[in-house]
């Protein structure tokens, strides 16, 4: 997740006072407006619990009232501490922290705590409607609505909420996961737009994890279903005699063997991304990521109308980074986003093992950049997890026990239809160490481009010594 301050405001107080509020900002949209003196507070309240030499630093008090100047001194060291906590394991990963900015979250959006229904959608378009509270959480939701489906408290872990927005031809654009620092309605009743939707769906990525979920029934139907879905999107590549096959599994009701059959096709199990820019194999291409098996997929269109395909394997990228900066768009001129309307810019870009001793920097230029780097994340995280021999299980979510109103009804999870027709200057950096141990998401202010790239190799003959894909 990338963190921002990007702005101020002078509002007004309850006793007719006015005060300094900065926007904190989460992929570039409003989550949260806070007062100087509250972030002081969760500080305070962050080095009382572990310790001084653990936080990051925090600017000074001032007794007098601050200039513009020194509002805007305090924007950005403001900026650069929330960046430090949520980089930092520990911190980040707090409950102090993550509690702080759902609160701040629900006080500026000026909804109440109270008991509502919230509709999460399936792969297939069902939805499910959960009994919850305005207050709570990611994974307060998503436990209702397994609840809601019966599915076994094991299970839940292998699922995650996302935040989807639908186009008017049914596209679906992965926004984000959503994060323990959020509360679901909140998040989505702030976008004030029918287009958005929250969408259950799978959050590993090896198939071999697909057996676990499939033991259950409820499990297998969720995963039947968005396995139909990704292929009715065109999300996995069928060609006519798969397509055949497929459509006589799904007509016998063989879900299981529909799903196997599913795991032989190109792309199965991969996030799609809308249309970006990349420089690579030159600058401007036109290009769609798919993220999936441990690698991003690029399908590219050459200035040439040459369409060209290729993958960046995660074991052979020796560190990435997200940046993102501040872009006016109202005239097309340079004036400072204070002075003109402007929309954030994202970048991911990753150094890469082209070939032995030849490394080169990829980057796609993206509004999905920051939903691109997470999927890398989590691929590593499996990675080391396999690495080290251990289950995926180690990664499901701790699990609270406190209770929530739930319905004692439970929703069964609907079949699919029928398949239709198959339509045909870097400065901070995230290194990746030989152990695949720490990758941490840094947004940095200003970007710069990577030098032009040449080549049409999509592929390296060499993997770093300790990360490749054998000892894995």
């Amino acid at each position: 997740m990338h963190f921002s301050i990007p702005e101020t405001e002078v509002r007004s107080g309850e006793n007719g006072s006015t005060y300094v509020a900065y926007n904190i900002h989460v992929n570039g949209v409003l989550h949260c407006r806070v007062r100087y003196s509250q972030l002081l507070g969760l500080h305070e309240q962050i080095k009382k619990e572990y310790g001084s030499n653990v936080v990051p630093a925090f600017p000074p008090k001032k007794i007098f009232t601050l200039t513009p100047a020194e509002v805007e001194q305090r924007r950005e060291q403001l900026e650069k501490y929330m960046q430090a906590v949520r980089q930092d394991p520990l911190l980040g990963a707090s409950e102090m922290f993550n509690s702080f900015l759902r609160k701040a979250q629900q006080e500026t959006q000026q909804i109440p705590t109270e008991e509502v229904v919230l509709d999460i959608c399936l792969s297939n378009g069902q939805k499910v409607t959960v009994n919850i509270l305005t207050s709570d959480q990611t994974e307060d939701v998503l436990d209702a609505v397994a609840t809601k489906l019966d599915l076994p408290d094991e299970l839940v872990g292998y699922f995650s909420l996302f935040l989807v927005r639908e186009g008017v031809d049914g596209s679906l654009t992965f926004v984000r996961k959503l994060q323990e620092f959020e509360l679901p309605y909140v998040s989505i009743t702030s976008l004030r737009s029918s287009e958005f939707h929250i969408v259950l769906r799978k959050s590993y990525w090896d198939m071999a994890y697909d057996s676990d979920v499939m033991d259950n029934r409820v499990g297998l139907n969720l995963l039947y279903a968005q396995t139909v879905s990704d292929i009715e999107r065109g999300w996995i590549l069928v060609n006519k005699d798969q397509h055949r096959q497929l459509k006589s599994l799904q007509e016998k009701g063989s879900k299981k063997e529909f799903i196997h059959l599913g795991q032989t096709l190109k792309y199965y199990g991969y996030i799609k991304f809308d249309p970006c820019i990349t420089d690579f194999p030159e600058k401007g291409c036109q290009v769609i990521v798919s993220a999936g098996n441990n690698e991003l997929n690029f399908h590219v269109k050459l200035p040439n109308e040459q369409m060209k395909e290729g993958s960046f394997k995660v074991t052979r990228m020796r560190c990435w980074r997200v940046t993102s900066s501040q872009v006016p768009i109202a005239n097309g001129t340079t004036n400072p986003c204070s002075s003109a309307k402007c929309e954030v810019k994202l970048e991911l870009a990753f150094e890469y093992l082209m070939s032995k001793d030849r490394l080169q920097w990829v980057t796609i230029t993206s509004q999905q950049a920051i939903m691109m780097s997470i999927c890398l994340q989590s691929m590593v995280d499996e990675l080391m997890v396999k690495k080290s021999g251990g289950s995926i299980k180690k990664l499901l979510r701790k699990r609270h026990n406190g209770s929530i109103h739930r319905p004692d009804s439970q929703q069964a999870v609907k079949s699919p239809p029928l398949l239709d027709s198959p339509d045909r200057n870097r400065e901070q950096i995230v290194k990746l160490s030989t152990k695949l141990s720490s990758v941490s998401l840094r947004g940095i202010s200003a970007s710069n481009s990577a030098n032009d790239i040449s080549g049409n190799d999509f592929h390296g003959n060499y993997a770093f010594e300790g990360i490749g894909d054998d000892d894995l």
